[in-house]
């Protein structure tokens, strides 16, 4: 399968996951409305407690959603630039993918003593005056925990490839939700208080709804498939090699 495809799949899947979650939400937010939902055959009721932690698990789900969708994308730009099919040259990468190639091959991210500075240093440039074909790339994204749209652009700023969402789901997922944050701040924020122990499940879905998480999950959804269509188009029209020694591409 192309990357194209890869990537389609991988985020069907995954948001089918929560979508199956947010359907079995449903059913026990409307048996709610005639007393405590009950399980058939259980002893015990689902107690509005419990049926808050369920709701706020929907945020863990989302932002994993996010971040994997992210890893996927770079994961496919990197791929795509390794691949032993064209054998892509360092020289061959546009600026911003160039810097990358440098940063990952001189270690410039990372603390280095002065010998392993300088093996670095020489293997970079031995890898140059060789013009081997890069076989390896791989792009540091940073901590976790810090995803969401904003992020999402730089990090795809910095990598070169240029995203194209539209006005009106760029609108829907800046639309302030709660706390004055857009969907997927939102996500990120509450993920963040939730993986630190900040606040409790049953605290963190006070006076939250399904409908309220659906939309919250489908404006992220549309943002993140735009995203993804945009680094398709990125690797499909080689976009991260340099205009002037990029092939033809087939329409």
């Amino acid at each position: 399968m192309s990357a194209r495809d890869d990537l389609i799949q991988f985020f069907d899947e995954r948001f089918g996951e929560i979508g199956s979650y947010l359907a079995l939400l449903q059913e026990i937010e409307n048996a709610a409305r005639t007393g405590p939902p009950r399980i058939e055959g259980a002893a015990n009721v689902i107690t509005a407690s419990q049926q808050k932690i369920l709701y706020s698990s929907v945020y863990l789900q989302l932002y994993n959603l996010v971040e994997a969708t992210v890893s996927q994308c770079i994961k496919a730009v990197t791929d795509a630039v390794s691949s032993s099919e064209s054998e892509w040259r360092a020289e061959d990468l546009n600026e911003s993918l160039r810097k990358e190639w440098v940063r990952f091959m001189a270690r410039t991210h990372v603390i280095l003593n002065p010998q392993h500075r300088l093996e670095s240093a020489v293997e970079m440039c031995n890898h140059l005056v060789e013009r081997l074909p890069i076989v390896t790339l791989e792009i540091d994204k940073g901590g976790g925990g810090n995803w969401d749209d904003e992020s999402i652009e730089k990090m795809s700023a910095r990598v070169g490839c240029p995203l194209d969402i539209s006005p009106t789901t760029k609108d829907a997922v800046k639309r302030p939700e709660r706390d004055d944050l857009g969907a997927m701040k939102l996500i990120k924020n509450r993920r963040n208080v939730l993986a630190h122990g900040s606040i409790s499940f049953v605290d963190c879905a006070e006076g939250v709804a399904v409908t309220e998480l659906r939309r919250i999950a489908e404006s992220t959804g549309a943002y993140l498939r735009e995203a993804i269509s945009s680094y398709a188009d990125y690797i499909d029209l080689l976009a991260f090699i340099d205009p002037a020694r990029r092939p033809s591409v087939p329409v």
